[in-house]
C-alpha cells in the first residue's frame, strides 16, 4: 500500500499526535521542578538529599522505561495490521518486565545510603536520600506502569488524555508537597519524607487515571484478563527491543551526569550556571521529544502497512517541524539570554552576575546544541518506529562516550574553555550521533522498508512503487 498525502496533512497528523505529548513532557518536568522548589524552601540540606535521591531514581526509572517505550512501535504496527491480540499480549509483557525492574531495584533503593556514602557522598545527605527512596521507591512500580500505558495509549493515538492525566498528577504532586513537606492543612510536617509521599501520590494518580481510561475507552483490549499467564514469545520480543532503548537512554543520561561532574571541578558558580542552562534547554528539548514520539508511532504504522512512501514524506515533515522549532528557540537564546537565565536567579544574589555571565555564554553554545539534539532525537524516534534499536544503541554509546565526553574533558579542562568547553563537547557528541543516526535512517532503514513495499506489491500482482 502506497500513501501519497500532501505534506500539510502529514504535518497536521504529526502535530495532533505530538503536541499533547509535548505538553505531557512539560507537565512531567513541572513535577520535578515543584519538588526541588518546595524542598529548597524547607532546607538546603534536604534539597541536597532530594537531588541525590531523584537522580538515583531517575537512572533506574529511565532504564526500566525502555521496556515501556518498546511497545510504542510494536503496538503501532499491530494496530496498522489489525492484529488486536498482539496489542494486548505485547502490553501485558511490558507490564511484566516493569514489575521485574521494580522487584530488582527496590532493594537497591531501600539500602541506598551505604552505596551513596561509598561514592563519596556526605553521610547525612546519603541518609536523607535513603529516607526519600524508601518511600518514593514504591512509586517506581506505578511510574513504570504509567510509562507502559502512555506508550500503549499513544500508539493507539489517545495522546490528549495522556496530557490531561499528567497535568492532574502534577497538580496532585504540588498539593501533596505543600501539605506534607510543611505540615499545611492539618497534615503532619514530614520534610523530605513528605516529598517522597507526594511523589508516590503523583505516580499513583497517574497510573489510576491511565488504567481507568484504558479500561473505559478501549474495552476491546482486556489487559488484565488472565494477566498472570506468561507469554514467553512476546516477553522475549519486548525485552530484546526494550533493553537497547533503556541502555541508549542511560548512555545519554550518563553523558549529562558526567558533564556535571566535570563542571563541578570548576566550582559552584559554573555548576549552577550549567544547571540553569540544562533546565532551559531541557524545556525546549521537550518539543523535539514529543515530535520524536509522534514519529515513532507513525513510523510503526507505516511499517505495519509496508508503506515507505508515507514514511519518507512523514520523516521530511517531522524534521521540518523540528527545525522550525529550533529556529524559534535559537532566536530566543541569542536575543534574550539574560532574561532566560535571570528567571532562575534572585535579584539580590551576590553571585548573580557571575552565574549570569556563564549562563549567557552557554546559551550561545546551545544555539548549535539545539539543532543537533533535535535531529538526533527525531532520527532516533523514527528508527525506533521501525524497531531498529541495537544499532542506535551502539551509535549513542560511541558518540556520547567515545567522542562527546572526551571532547568536553579536553576542551574544558585542558583547552582553557572551562564550562563552555564541556558544552562544546556535548555538542560534538550529540552532533556525531545526529549524523550517524540520520545516515542509518535514510541509507539503511528506509531503503529496507522500500524493499519490503516492493516485494509486497509484487506478491499482490502489482507494480512496485
Amino acid at each position: 500500500m502506497t500513501t501519497r498525502l500532501p505534506y500539510r496533512t502529514h504535518a497536521r497528523g504529526l502535530l495532533l499526535l505530538g503536541l499533547p505529548l509535548v505538553g505531557g513532557h512539560l507537565a512531567q518536568m513541572a513535577i520535578g521542578l515543584t519538588d526541588a522548589a518546595m524542598i529548597g524552601r524547607y532546607g538546603v540540606a534536604e534539597l541536597a538529599g532530594l537531588t541525590l535521591a531523584t537522580t538515583a531514581f531517575a537512572v533506574i526509572f529511565l532504564f526500566g522505561s525502555g521496556f515501556a517505550w518498546a511497545v510504542t512501535p510494536m503496538i503501532a504496527q499491530y494496530d496498522a495490521e489489525g492484529n488486536h491480540t498482539m496489542i494486548r499480549r505485547a502490553t501485558r509483557m511490558s507490564l511484566w518486565l516493569s514489575i521485574g525492574v521494580f522487584l530488582l531495584a527496590m532493594p537497591l533503593m531501600w539500602f541506598s545510603a551505604p552505596a551513596l556514602e561509598a561514592l563519596g557522598q556526605a553521610p547525612q545527605v546519603a541518609r536523607d536520600a535513603q529516607t526519600y527512596l524508601r518511600v518514593a521507591g514504591f512509586g517506581l512500580l506505578p511510574a513504570l506502569g504509567v510509562m507502559v500505558f502512555k506508550s500503549y495509549l499513544g500508539a493507539l493515538e489517545h495522546t490528549r488524555m495522556v496530557f490531561w492525566i499528567t497535568v492532574l498528577a502534577a497538580l496532585a504532586n504540588a498539593l501533596a508537597n505543600y501539605m506534607l513537606i510543611f505540615g499545611n492543612f492539618g497534615a503532619p510536617e514530614l520534610g523530605i519524607r513528605g516529598a517522597a509521599v507526594a511523589s508516590l501520590v503523583s505516580h499513583g494518580v497517574s497510573f489510576a487515571g491511565c488504567a481507568l481510561y484504558a479500561r473505559v475507552q478501549l474495552p476491546q483490549y482486556p489487559l488484565w484478563q488472565r494477566f498472570w499467564r506468561p507469554d514467553v514469545e512476546l516477553l522475549r520480543d519486548v525485552f530484546s527491543l526494550g533493553l537497547p532503548i533503556g541502555l541508549t537512554t542511560l548512555a545519554e543520561v550518563g553523558l549529562f551526569g558526567a558533564s556535571a561532574i566535570l563542571i563541578g571541578l570548576f566550582g559552584p558558580v559554573p555548576l549552577a550556571a550549567h544547571g540553569i542552562g540544562l533546565q532551559i534547554t531541557a524545556a525546549t528539548f521537550m518539543i523535539h521529544l514529543g515530535l520524536a514520539n509522534a514519529a515513532t508511532i507513525r513510523a510503526g504504522q507505516a511499517r505495519g502497512r509496508r508503506d515507505a512512501v508515507f514514511l519518507r514524506r512523514d520523516a521530511r515533515t517531522v524534521f521540518a517541524l523540528s527545525i522550525a522549532a529550533v529556529v524559534v528557540t535559537v532566536a530566543l537564546f541569542l536575543l534574550v539570554p539574560e532574561a532566560l537565565v535571570g528567571i532562575f536567579l534572585s535579584p539580590d544574589d551576590p553571585q548573580r552576575e557571575a552565574i549570569l555571565a556563564i549562563g549567557v555564554a552557554l546559551l550561545m553554545v546551545a544555539a548549535a546544541f539545539q539543532l543537533v539534539d533535535a535531529l538526533q532525537v527525531v532520527a532516533l524516534g523514527l528508527l525506533r518506529g521501525l524497531q531498529d534499536t541495537r544499532g542506535p544503541m551502539i551509535i549513542a554509546a560511541v558518540s556520547y562516550w567515545g567522542l562527546g565526553l572526551p571532547a568536553g574533558w579536553l576542551l574544558g579542562l585542558h583547552g582553557g574553555f572551562g564550562t563552555v568547553g564541556v558544552w562544546f563537547g556535548l555538542t560534538i557528541g550529540l552532533g556525531a550521533a545526529a549524523v550517524l543516526l540520520l545516515l542509518r535512517f535514510w541509507r539503511r532503514a528506509l531503503p529496507a522498508l522500500d524493499a519490503q513495499q516492493a516485494a509486497r506489491s509484487l506478491a499482490l500482482g502489482g507494480i512496485p512503487a
